[in-house]
């Protein structure tokens, strides 16, 4: 594979080695098939077959273009994170399992006849971009909002966001809670998403305030996500939310079971909600003693 085909991604792409010194492995993808080719590589810099083979799981198939892309992010999240410390996760495995197919699963959320595309999201505590720009790179038709308090996060975002040509990705320096009292955030999205940010009381008002009534929440969540929903179902209700089911969701490469959070947004959310910065978390919306 030239790296002409690659050069609007703009990162440096180094040749592949094997370890005689050629130029050796490869992958060759279509919208139905993507396998590895001894000849050739796929930018020569990480083994994706872990990647094809869980995306396949989910009843995904990438194609050639979209595997380069979310490549190319996993080479600009390995160079940035040796001086921002963006994640924990620096392993190829890691990278392509626990940030790519786990943002993948979000589409699993969607029922029949449901698309993301033309929907207005916006993913909070995005982090690394994860799960929007994942699901972006998929559905380019989302118009997304990555929201992130950390300022060399913000950096990175901007960075990759523009190098991987990305249109209709509005990046925010700031805190839920300082959105979720804006009019031009507030009750506008279709889709508020989240991942592993905070517990079900305290991420539904994070959540909820941003989504307009009929829009949904999405919450990725691990193995206690049963009883974290119910804990949080009294808070869910009083932001107008509804909890609409858990899907359980099994990834290639991980023990654990996951689970995606889908909450219907059935009301408007009271105006005292969200609470200032910090109160939320300080103080979780619980059903008092009786």
């Amino acid at each position: 594979m030239s790296t002409s085909r690659l050069s609007h991604l703009k990162f440096p792409i180094p040749p592949a080695r094997s370890a005689g010194g050629s130029d050796v492995f490869g992958v060759f993808c279509s919208l139905d098939s993507i396998e590895y080719n001894e000849r050739n590589s796929l930018q020569g810099r990480f083994n994706v077959q872990q990647l094809i083979d869980g995306t396949r799981d989910l009843q995904i198939h990438l194609t050639q273009e979209q595997l380069e892309a979310l490549d190319a992010y996993q080479h600009a999240l390995v160079e940035w994170n040796r001086e921002f410390n963006l994640t924990a996760i620096t392993d190829d495995v890691g990278i392509q399992v626990r940030h790519f197919l786990d943002s993948l699963s979000c589409f699993q959320a969607l029922e029949s006849g449901e698309r993301f595309s033309a929907k207005k999201m916006i993913d909070v505590g995005t982090g690394a971009g994860f799960p929007g720009l994942p699901l972006k790179l998929l559905c380019p038709g989302i118009k997304l909002t990555l929201l992130e308090a950390t300022a060399k996060k913000i950096g990175f975002l901007e960075h990759v966001t523009a190098h991987l040509n990305l249109h209709d990705v509005t990046i925010k320096h700031g805190r839920a809670e300082e959105l979720g009292q804006q009019p031009a955030h507030r009750e506008q999205y279709d889709w508020a998403i989240a991942r592993a940010v905070a517990d079900m009381p305290i991420l539904a008002e994070y959540l909820l305030p941003l989504v307009k009534v009929g829009g949904r929440v999405l919450a990725q969540k691990g193995e206690g996500a049963p009883a974290e929903v119910q804990r949080g179902e009294w808070a869910i209700q009083q932001l107008g939310g509804r909890v609409r089911r858990l899907v359980p969701v099994e990834l290639r490469g991980l023990a654990e079971t996951r689970y995606l959070v889908i909450l219907d947004k059935v009301a408007v959310t009271p105006p005292q909600y969200p609470r200032r910065p910090g109160m939320p978390n300080k103080r979780p919306l619980l059903p008092k003693a009786s």
